[in-house]
């Protein structure tokens, strides 16, 4: 086997391929640079900034033309009744066509992609780290101290090419893609080529026909709904989110299975870190209320309002005493 080929079987597929995870989206050049159109005053000036424009959109061009992702954020999926009701869905369709075997994603690697990116160096490398740090606060304000479940439901592909788990509706899709979009201009701010012409659509892919380059030789240039028809309704389990991963696409997997991961956010770090800081805010008021209620004018008033009320109250039962007296 040569390098390329060991390399393509380490990572599911290489990094122009990963781009067929997700469903491409268009890009306005000139917005996403943020060229915007004003008045000029005078002919000179104006074709002074045409030019101006013309290699910023050149320079933008090129960049994106030399995009080739080579990381991205993993949100891992481990729970047991998840992957164990995906390699049941493998194992039925290799036994309907054993060529498909190599296709499959290997146990271990189970997770949605957050978002893609390019890091050429350690440098870029060390960036991508800072900006993940970055999103901790931004998920903790999100998610609010709450967990974030993810159901997985049904199967569907990408063209026929990539088959996949998909993700059910539900209320948890909003903060899902109110941190995807976080995560991409987070890292976009520090100058990372991420996400670029991509638009996200979480999924969990189980099998891909560019693992195996040999397949379209041997005739098999799709997959078949039919290799799937039983699961098509299929409720594989829930995922709680749990923590994100920076991983390479390229570098050798893990004894696991997962890739080879830089940084990760524990996300029920950051649910506990709220908790406690919600516990350390009441406990605080707590100790406001008793510092308050320690006061000698504010006890004062205290027992004033309880001895007028409790006047009040006999005053009441006198005057029903005596309204029950005379009519008796």
């Amino acid at each position: 086997m040569s390098e390329k080929e060991e390399m393509s079987e380490e990572f599911e597929a290489n990094p122009v391929d990963s781009l067929i995870n997700m469903p491409l989206a268009t890009i306005d050049i000139k917005d996403d640079v943020g060229i915007t159109d004003v008045p000029q005053r005078n002919s000179k000036r104006s074709k002074e900034n045409e030019c101006i424009k013309s290699d910023q959109i050149k320079k933008r061009k090129r960049k994106l033309k030399d995009y080739q992702p080579n990381y991205f954020l993993s949100i891992p999926v481990t729970n047991r009744e998840i992957t164990g009701g995906i390699k049941i869905l493998q194992k039925a369709i290799v036994q309907q066509d054993k060529r498909l075997a190599k296709a499959m994603v290997g146990d271990g690697s189970f997770h949605i992609t957050l978002l893609v990116m390019q890091l050429l160096n350690e440098d870029e490398v060390n960036i991508g780290i800072g900006a993940l740090l970055e999103l901790k606060p931004f998920i903790e304000e999100i998610l609010q101290g709450r967990h974030l479940t993810l159901p997985f439901q049904g199967i569907d592909t990408f063209g026929n090419q990539v088959g996949f788990v998909k993700l059910a509706e539900g209320d948890h899709m909003y903060p899902l893609l109110e941190i995807a979009e976080t995560a991409k201009r987070t890292f976009q701010e520090k100058g990372i080529l991420a996400g670029e012409s991509i638009s996200f659509k979480p999924h969990l892919t189980f099998m891909k026909l560019s693992k195996a380059r040999m397949l379209r030789k041997n005739g098999v240039k799709k997959i078949d709904p039919e290799l799937y028809e039983k699961f098509i309704n299929h409720r594989f389990g829930e995922e709680m989110l749990r923590r994100i991963d920076l991983c390479s696409m390229l570098k050798k997997k893990r004894s696991d299975g997962y890739y080879h991961c830089k940084k990760l956010i524990g996300i029920q770090d950051l649910i506990n870190e709220a908790l406690h800081q919600e516990r350390l805010n009441l406990k605080s008021k707590v100790k406001q209320i008793k510092e308050l209620l320690l006061k000698p004018e504010i006890q004062a008033k205290i027992r004033r309002e309880l001895f007028e009320g409790k006047f009040i109250n006999n005053s009441n039962q006198t005057n029903n005493v005596d309204v029950n007296a005379t009519l008796t």
